[in-house]
């Protein structure tokens, strides 16, 4: 492959990478980290690519997805097994940014305590509500979209809907404020 290629790749989905890592972990500077790494994700694995099996974008999705949770499970298992050291950056000692540090560029001041309260629910979710969630509702995709990024049936996206519709519902109506 060569640079142009990778590169119109890059230019082309940038900002549905950064957008999707961003709904995952609220921060813009893990966002953007994440977001990297997908990049070097796919200039490594672009050879293994088949366009039979998905489309560029699909795939692109699919990476994105799994790094994202990668690294929420990596930053989960440093708060259980290194709490202390797991509340600073390694190399600058600055503080981890934590959900109450909630930074998402997309929302409003004045509603930033409401949305904190839906992503806190949402995150609580299981992965693959979480993701179908996220893919459907805040991303704009298609059943059939993300049925096929997430590899199942568009049935099985419905259900998981569904069910994520109705643990918001119950999460949010426990919580004060909504």
């Amino acid at each position: 492959m060569s640079e142009v290629q990778f590169d119109d790749i890059y230019h082309e989905h940038k900002k549905l990478v950064y957008n999707i890592c961003l709904h995952y972990v609220l921060n813009p500077e893990d966002a953007q980290d994440i977001a990297q790494d997908v990049f070097v994700k796919v200039y490594q694995n672009l050879h293994q690519f088949d366009p039979g099996e998905a489309s560029v974008k699909t795939w692109i999705y699919r990476i994105t997805i799994n790094q994202c949770l990668d690294f929420i499970k990596a930053r989960k298992s440093k708060k259980r097994f290194g709490f202390l050291t797991s509340l600073f950056h390694s190399g600058t000692n600055e503080p981890l940014p934590m959900l109450k540090d909630f930074n998402h560029p997309g929302v409003a001041a004045e509603n930033k305590q409401e949305m904190q309260e839906l992503f806190r629910a949402i995150h609580s979710l299981p992965e693959n509500q979480q993701t179908a969630l996220i893919l459907t509702r805040i991303e704009d995709r298609s059943q059939k979209e993300v049925a096929d990024i997430m590899n199942v049936s568009v049935k099985a996206v419905e259900s998981l809907l569904q069910r994520a519709k109705q643990a918001l519902i119950k999460k949010l109506k426990n919580s004060e404020g909504f």
